[in-house]
């Protein structure tokens, strides 16, 4: 693959490349992390995905790409909201997978004593695992209600309060859902999912803010040095995965109904005005709701531990969401491209929003940090607002396990001072540190290139899996 340095965090895939490419495709990096980039099928995919009708300016890649379904994880294409399409693969199979950020008012150094304690009780209380079922009781038409108003649903059920709504991207709820293009088995699993954390990458974690970058934005932010944070990441469980998987079927019939043509079919997409991007569109802003009301009904858990365990009132917790944003997902937004003012949809595969002043989570790997960023102008300029969301893997779930056979991954965590608890026999294994990129060079890149900046970095102490 051809590939063209043009700046310090820039690379550049010509639009010559290959056959069918519309625009250049772009890598947000620098030489270490190209090394890695370069080891899978990512900047192929990445080209695929330049290649998509009504795509502009560019197929985007940032520092955390690997190799996924369609387009790769990291990688970020908008397509005219007129003449475009819409592509299932080219935003996920876990629609609307997010971080939410919750400061409380303790410091981490509090809750040593009682951090054991506290990890199993949030263990033995959140649902993990493949397959978990949810402690909240749905009916079909609660169900239809989750999907049409997001986190406002469960904070009107007593999941929390009505002010975390303003600390969450688009107010935790995508306008335009439509319930009744999610089919009957998309339903009944998301009947039994609500409130469960699930299994792979997902995790609750307690943290405490190691570092500050940013006094006034943090101090904005309610973050302070020592504190104690708690990051949920976790989308739309099954609901959202058979959305996709439902619709991936519907794309692939819209090609020859429409004469698209894709290198690839997993970028199967359907013209933008068609009934089936319609369709795909409502059911896929069904599933970024239910997984905006699934962190709210997990955060609201998180605090009822808290106050059980520890046995102070909600008052001197002080439990209250910094933010909360997606990285699985598809959104209609306005963007300047060529001097004009362009409505766009900006699918967002394994990346975040970054508008200015905008928090921005990138989580890292359970023995190491994560980061609080912001977004900037920057950003809006050189990637449609978006940035990284994440380490990026550098090793295969079956790979970490074959290299982790042996060892006991808790017991490592632990003499790092961290708590780990898993519910899968291998859970540990697959989400070892070693499985991921440094999410500091990551985030240096992104830093640097400009399009979100340092708030502060948090350390793990407590975290549990599926």
């Amino acid at each position: 693959m051809q590939l063209e340095r043009v700046g310090p965090y820039l690379w550049r895939i010509p639009r010559d490349e290959r056959l069918g490419m519309r625009v250049p495709g772009l890598v947000v990096a620098d030489e270490r992390l190209m090394e890695a980039i370069r080891s899978d099928a990512s900047l192929e995919q990445l080209a695929n995905g330049a290649t998509l009708p009504g795509i502009v300016r560019a197929s985007l890649a940032m520092p955390d790409i690997h190799q996924g379904y369609g387009l790769p994880v990291g990688g970020v294409v908008a397509t005219d909201a007129e003449r475009g399409v819409v592509s299932p693969g080219a935003i996920g199979f876990d629609i609307n997978c997010g971080v939410r950020l919750l400061r409380t008012g303790l410091q981490a150094s509090e809750i040593t004593p009682r951090l054991r304690e506290l990890v199993d009780a949030l263990h033995a209380t959140i649902p993990t695992g493949i397959g978990a079922r949810a402690t909240v009781a749905l009916t079909p038409r609660d169900l239809a209600a989750v999907m049409t108003d997001g986190a406002a649903w469960a904070a009107a059920h007593g999941h929390g309060e009505r002010d975390d709504l303003e600390s969450i991207e688009s107010g935790g709820r995508l306008a335009g859902a439509d319930p009744d293009a999610v089919s009957a088995h998309a339903r009944e699993r998301g009947l039994r999912q609500l409130g469960s954390l699930g299994s792979g990458n997902h995790f609750l974690e307690l943290q405490t803010v190691e570092e500050i970058y940013d006094g006034p934005v943090a101090a904005r932010l309610g973050v302070r040095p020592g504190q104690l944070t708690v990051m949920i990441h976790t989308g739309s469980r099954g609901l959202g995965h058979q959305v996709c998987t439902d619709y991936l079927k519907v794309a692939g019939a819209a090609l020859k109904r429409y004469d698209i043509r894709v290198p690839d079919r997993q970028l199967a997409c359907a013209p933008v005005d068609s009934p089936e991007a319609a369709e795909y569109l409502g059911a896929m802003r069904a599933a970024a709701n239910f997984a905006f009301a699934n962190r709210q009904v997990l955060a609201h858990a998180a605090r009822e531990v808290f106050e059980r365990v520890l046995g102070r009132p909600p008052r001197d917790l002080a439990m209250s969401v910094v933010y909360d944003v997606a990285h699985n997902i598809a959104k209609e937004e306005e963007h300047e491209v060529d001097g004009r003012r362009r409505r766009l949809i900006v699918h967002r595969k394994g990346a975040t929003r970054a508008f200015p002043g905008q928090p921005v989570i990138v989580p890292g790997d359970m023995g190491r940090y994560s980061y609080l960023l912001v977004g900037t102008e920057t950003a809006m300029r050189e990637t449609f607002g978006s940035t990284c969301h994440g380490a990026g893997r550098r090793m295969s779930r079956t790979a970490a396990v074959k290299v982790a056979r042996g060892r006991r991954i808790d017991q490592e965590l632990a003499a790092q001072g961290v708590v780990a608890r898993a519910t899968g026999r291998e859970a540990l294994a697959e989400e070892m540190p070693e499985a991921y990129k440094d999410v500091r060079e990551v985030v240096d890149v992104v830093h640097r290139f400009g399009i979100s900046t340092r708030v502060a970095r948090l350390k793990p102490i407590g975290v549990i899996k599926g």
